[in-house]
């Protein structure tokens, strides 16, 4: 699979207060990367850095194969950015709009008007002709990614595309995010973990200024494996009875039907627990293993 951007021990100060550290990282071709961080981790620096808006101190930044240079970048063809909040012409229709960011471009007339149907369309604004003042935030969101992917870029990046939406806006964006992979690549930024559960092929950590990569999470979620075993009751009277369970070595988390144990060895844990309820007659919704979560992860990582 081909890389199309390629960053290389890229480190990035502001004062005394250095952001991002050595960062090295590649996206393939054709991928939906989630890139991952707490607010205030770097995540849109970087973004910037790549985009050309923002010069580098060190280390080298290339696109298509292509250096990335701050204000004098050739990259910028291969690029559709939509930022952490697009600003829009809020008097202007969408064709309007899409209209006005193709002419800026030099694209021709007849591309551009086949373009703005087929953008509008893959979006599902082109039944719209209010003005973009009057949109929700979701639409406008939409809207953006749009005006991104109307030079049919190479790279599509989107700074923190669903955090400040409803969850029908989440859901709208993140489908819409899913359904451009068969056009372009996605690099998209989030604190919101269950967004990269969602769609995303790889993911990649910003933490302290230095990059975590899926990889590494991979293994990382294989270290914290099979420690955890859920038990759900029919009942939650029945929760008494578990008094007489070897607590001490398998401390227990509880609410009302359900129970989550803790062990080194959560399989000979499982079994354990099939036998106790057994011999209780003590009937049961479920009883598994837990997989950790990416939301455990991160807080491994972060905390």
């Amino acid at each position: 699979m081909t890389t199309i951007l390629e960053v290389s021990h890229v480190s990035k100060s502001f004062g005394s207060q250095q952001v991002l550290k050595n960062i090295e990282m590649e996206v393939k071709e054709g991928t939906v990367l989630g890139f991952i961080g707490k607010n205030g981790a770097g995540k849109t620096t970087l973004m910037k850095c790549i985009v050309g808006m923002l010069p580098i101190d060190s280390g080298e930044i290339r696109l298509a194969n292509v250096p990335v240079t701050f204000r004098k970048n050739r990259t910028n063809q291969f690029i559709g950015y939509l930022p952490d909040v697009p600003a829009f012409y809020d008097e202007m229709t969408a064709v309007q709009y899409l209209k006005f960011c193709g002419d800026i471009t030099g694209m021709s007339a007849s591309k551009l008007s086949n373009k703005i149907s087929e953008m509008l369309a893959l979006v599902e604004l082109e039944s719209s002709n209010k003005s973009i003042g009057s949109y929700s935030r979701g639409m406008k969101q939409r809207l953006g990614i749009a005006q991104a992917l109307l030079n049919e870029p190479k790279l599509l990046i989107c700074d923190e595309p669903t955090s400040a939406l409803d969850p029908v806006g989440r859901k709208e964006i993140l489908e819409l995010l899913r359904r451009v992979k068969n056009q372009t690549t996605v690099l998209f930024s989030t604190h919101i973990l269950s967004d990269v559960e969602k769609i995303c092929d790889d993911m990649m950590l910003l933490h302290e200024g230095k990059i975590i990569s899926g990889t590494e999470i991979e293994k990382l979620k294989a270290s914290h494996k099979k420690k955890q075993v859920l038990l759900e009751l029919m009942n939650s009277s029945d929760r008494e009875k578990f008094t007489e369970f070897d607590y001490q070595n398998h401390p227990a988390e509880k609410n009302d039907t359900s129970l989550i144990f803790q062990g080194e060895d959560a399989l000979q844990l499982q079994q354990a627990l099939f036998q106790f309820l057994a011999v209780k007659q003590i009937p049961v919704k479920k009883l598994m293993i837990l997989e950790p979560s990416l939301e455990d992860l991160f807080q491994e990582v972060v905390k």
